[in-house]
Formats: structure tokens, C-alpha cells, sequence
């Protein structure tokens, strides 16, 4: 399947998974062979885009191939795969769970071990609040994202990398549950026990080496 079936099928997934409301939210794939990303075209149903709808451009955001004007966030996901050469993959998500704690401005802390194993962080950080489509935007988002596979944007949603479409989800699935779990513990007035670092790094570990199918 190629980048632009998948990128039709992922949209579908995300409205489906509501992961995103109406046109919101958008998906890319980078082909770091040909340095060319392939990204899902701006405001429309995600129900309804085709192949032929999705645009590629070069790791500037230049316009390489396509008739439909690209998501509005090229900067932000170009600016990813510069930084990140890791990184294959992102979705921006609309989610409920992790977007209360966004526009609180708040993070999320890892103290669960999915979280462990899939975030790559201690700590999901939220950016600092910027318009969409900015330069502005795209620089909190790297600076809140690190080296981690998740980080939320205030006052908008999250994004999550990984080196597959399929990898992205099971970041931004983790990331939902984390949030859910935080805010039910802190509804009933507690506070949830942090995992020492020394434990996160064994269960990133033990995901990349270990569990699963080899």
C-alpha cells in the first residue's frame, strides 16, 4: 500500500476512533529515501478524500506533487521530520482526554506502564500556545516534543511520531488512556505515583526488545 492509500485509510481510522472532529486534525508520512513527505490535504472529510487528494511536498514544505492545497500544519510536521530523523510518521489528533489537560496548559505525567513503554517520556509536555500554521507553533511544538513520541499543543490537541502510521496510533491510544486515568484519579482527590525513571527506561527498553513477536 502506498503513502497516500494509507494516509486515506489513517484519516478514516481517526474520524472513526474519534480522534478528531469534522475536517480537524491532519496525518503525513515521510519517505526519508526520497526526503518527501506525503500529508492529507486541508478542511476536507476525511470520509471522503481519495488518493488523488493528498499532497506531497519536500522537507521545506515546497510543493512537489498534487492539485489540492495541503494541510495547513506542513510547517509543523516538516519542522518534526527535520528534527527528528526517528520520526516517519505523525498524526495530529483533536482527542478529548489529552486536550482538557492542553488547555489547562498542563502536562501529563507518565506514571503507568503502557505509558512507559510507548511515550518515551517522563513527562508529556504541553506547548506553549501558538496560532495554527505558524512558524511560532511549530517551534513550541519541538521544543515540548523532545525526544518524546507524544506532546500536546495548548489550547488545540496533540501530536504523535513514530516511525509508522500504525506506531502513531498506538502512541496517541496510550496517550487518551494516560489522560483519562489522570483526570478520574484527580477527580477523586488524589494524585497518581510516579514512576521512577530508572523503571521507565527498563519498560522502554523491554517494549523495543522483548514483548511482542520477534
Amino acid at each position: 500500500m502506498d503513502h497516500k492509500e494509507q494516509l486515506v485509510k489513517a484519516g478514516a481510522k481517526m474520524k472513526a476512533d474519534k480522534l478528531t472532529v469534522e475536517t480537524w486534525g491532519n496525518l503525513s508520512i515521510c519517505d526519508r529515501e526520497r526526503g518527501l513527505v506525503t500529508i492529507t490535504p486541508s478542511g476536507m472529510d476525511y470520509d471522503a478524500i481519495a488518493p488523488e487528494d493528498m499532497v506531497v511536498v519536500d522537507l521545506a514544505g515546497n510543493h512537489v506533487e498534487g492539485f489540492r492545497k495541503p494541510s495547513i500544519e506542513v510547517p509543523m510536521h516538516t519542522a518534526i521530520y527535520r528534527a527528528r530523523p526517528d520520526v516517519s510518521a505523525i498524526i495530529h489528533t483533536h482527542p478529548i482526554w489529552s486536550t482538557v489537560f492542553s488547555c489547562m496548559g498542563e502536562d501529563i505525567p507518565v506514571f503507568h506502564d503502557e505509558g512507559a513503554q510507548a511515550l518515551n517520556c517522563e513527562v508529556v509536555r504541553t506547548a506553549k500556545y501558538a496560532l495554527p500554521s505558524t512558524p511560532e507553533l511549530a517551534k513550541n511544538c519541538l521544543e515540548a516534543l523532545g525526544e518524546a513520541s507524544a506532546c500536546m499543543l495548548m489550547s488545540h490537541g496533540a501530536v504523535c511520531v513514530g516511525d509508522s502510521i500504525a506506531a502513531c496510533f498506538k502512541v496517541s491510544a496510550v496517550l487518551e488512556m494516560m489522560a483519562q486515568l489522570y483526570q478520574l484519579i484527580r477527580a477523586t482527590g488524589g494524585q497518581p505515583v510516579p514512576l521512577s525513571r530508572e523503571n521507565i527506561a527498563i519498560m522502554r527498553d523491554f517494549a523495543r526488545t522483548q514483548y511482542g513477536q520477534r
